[in-house]
């Protein structure tokens, strides 16, 4: 199946679980950071120090998930305690672009969206009030 391009409508296409990984906040964070250092290596602490807000447990799986798909490769010092370093593959470095892209039209778009959540939440909140009684 080498080559072959995946159909994302297939229930059963596997291109649905890569979207799903490539497609969070985290993900996305860790691939900028591993590229703004390209083609050095970064180290976990760093990347955790980057991304404000992550866990050390789900950065572990964000980049597990990198290094399990060929986007990331891992490098342990045998050091007490070890000192991990990450740097994106070429493959890794190739997903940086259309989630640049992704990142900024979030970023541009952020105060629509916004506005469009505000009107929704407000005309459900209206939907759901009460009715008034009757005479």
């Amino acid at each position: 199946m080498s080559g072959a391009r995946g159909d994302l409508f297939d229930p059963l296409c596997p291109t649905r679980r890569l979207l799903d990984r490539i497609g969070t906040k985290w993900m996305s964070m860790a691939v900028k950071v591993l590229a703004e250092a390209a083609p050095d290596e970064v180290r976990f602490a760093e990347l955790q120090r980057r991304m404000p807000g992550v866990s050390h447990k789900m950065l572990s799986a964000t980049l597990q998930n990198l290094v399990r798909d060929g986007l990331a490769v891992r490098r342990v010092e045998p050091t007490v305690p070890p000192r991990v370093h990450y740097r994106l593959t070429p493959l890794g470095l190739s997903l940086d672009g259309p989630l640049a892209a992704v990142r900024a039209w979030a970023e541009e778009h952020m105060a629509e969206i916004d506005r469009a959540n505000r009107r929704a939440d407000a005309a459900t909140d209206a939907s759901a009030a009460p009715l008034p009684p009757s005479p």
